[in-house]
């Protein structure tokens, strides 16, 4: 039986003239987050923790922000990519944990789309994923609305050891 955890974390700045999504979801937003992809800290997040968890490194190796191929890519392609390299890699996901640091806006009515999109996306139950809300009470960048994080917890297990439950 072989199960492996993996940990992720993203920030992006808040930025004018861009659109806001987070866990494949766009979001009314005056400002979006500010990255070389549509810097959906959500999705970001749960990439890294996922890659973590199969010892593949990071979503900045992966996917650099110095290749031009992934200016303003949809998040939702890199985690498509990143599942196809864990299942290829051996593993399936058990689930997911995860919470977005966001001042405003308020995000408890998107979370039961994120949670939608990212099933499909990743092709698992929408019950093995949770996703978080929380505000920093106005406290650090975050509470003074310059940019939001994320934070992700994957749990994965070897093709072998789900064949056999």
């Amino acid at each position: 039986m072989k199960i492996r955890t993996g940990f992720g974390y993203d920030v992006h700045a808040l930025a004018a003239g861009r659109e806001l999504f987070i866990g494949g979801v766009r979001i009314e937003h005056p400002f979006g987050l500010d990255g070389h992809s549509d810097a959906d800290v959500l999705i970001h997040a749960i990439c890294d923790a996922l890659l973590g968890a199969a010892g593949l490194r990071d979503i900045g190796v992966l996917f650099p922000d110095t290749a031009a191929e992934y200016k303003g890519i949809d998040s939702k392609i890199l985690l498509t990519r990143t599942i196809q390299a864990i299942r290829d890699a051996g593993y399936e996901i058990s689930n997911i944990d995860s919470t977005i640091i966001a001042q405003s806006p308020k995000l408890s009515p998107y979370i039961p789309r994120m949670r939608e999109t990212l099933a499909s996306v990743m092709q698992i139950p929408i019950d093995d994923i949770s996703i978080k809300a929380t505000t920093t009470e106005h406290l650090g960048f975050a509470g003074r609305e310059e940019g939001m994080a994320a934070y992700a917890s994957a749990l994965i297990c070897s093709r072998t050891h789900i064949n056999t439950i």
